[in-house]
């Protein structure tokens, strides 16, 4: 995982892609509760507007970028089609994510 911004804070985590309603062709990755005061910390200085979170991820060997969504007290790591088609998942796996929460 490798991005030219600096990184406010790494985290690596399991856990189970869930659909949510919204924008569509996405599935996410929920952060575990026990992750979510570390990233509303970084998020501070990360965030650029409306909660989102700037992150670099990686998945199965797949690394790509995107923004995690505020969603009550945790946050989703949306995974755009594309990344779900490059590293085999969908819906109901169990994955393992290494992420760097970047700075702006």
């Amino acid at each position: 995982m490798n991005s030219g911004a600096a990184p406010l804070l790494d985290v690596t985590f399991a856990a189970t892609l869930i659909e949510w309603r919204g924008p569509a062709p996405f599935v996410f990755a929920p952060l575990p509760d026990d992750l979510y005061g570390e990233v509303r910390f970084a998020a501070r200085a990360a965030s650029y507007g409306w909660g989102v979170v700037p992150v670099a991820a990686e998945i199965a060997g797949c690394a790509f970028t995107t923004s995690l969504f505020p969603r009550g007290a945790t946050y989703l790591l949306p995974i755009k089609k594309a990344v779900q088609k490059a590293c085999t998942v969908a819906p109901g796996d169990r994955v393992d994510v290494a992420m760097r929460v970047m700075g702006r």
